[in-house]
């Protein structure tokens, strides 16, 4: 019991301590602040400022962007800084992958009965 306990960082429960919380947040704000400084390396600032606009609008899909740039430049697949035109271009590749594995759904709706004798 006592060597779990001494696994478990001496707390029963498992539960982490502030510390670890802190250090944990601490991290992530380090890992963020690092990939910021590695896109702005990668990108003009006009395709910094419509990333950014994206971001607000579909968070998910300007992450997923980043994160192609990202693995890009660490291929050393960008032979330049990425450009509002290839962000757009990057763009239209992600709704064309998008718009074909999603299916289409059509929704109809009844139309009201008027003259039911009710």
């Amino acid at each position: 019991m006592a060597a779990m306990m001494a696994a478990q960082g001496g707390k029963a429960g498992g539960a982490p301590s502030q510390e670890e919380i802190e250090a944990q947040e601490e991290a992530k704000r380090n890992a963020e602040e690092q990939r910021r400084t590695m896109l702005a390396a990668c990108m003009t600032n006009e395709a910094r400022e419509r990333l950014s606009r994206i971001a607000i609008v579909k968070p998910d899909k300007a992450r997923g962007i980043e994160n192609m740039i990202l693995a890009a430049a660490q291929r050393g697949a960008l032979g330049a800084k990425v450009t509002e035109e290839r962000l757009v271009e990057l763009l239209e590749q992600i709704n064309e992958r998008e718009g074909a594995s999603k299916p289409k759904i059509t929704i109809q709706r009844r139309r009201p009965n008027l003259f039911e004798d009710d």
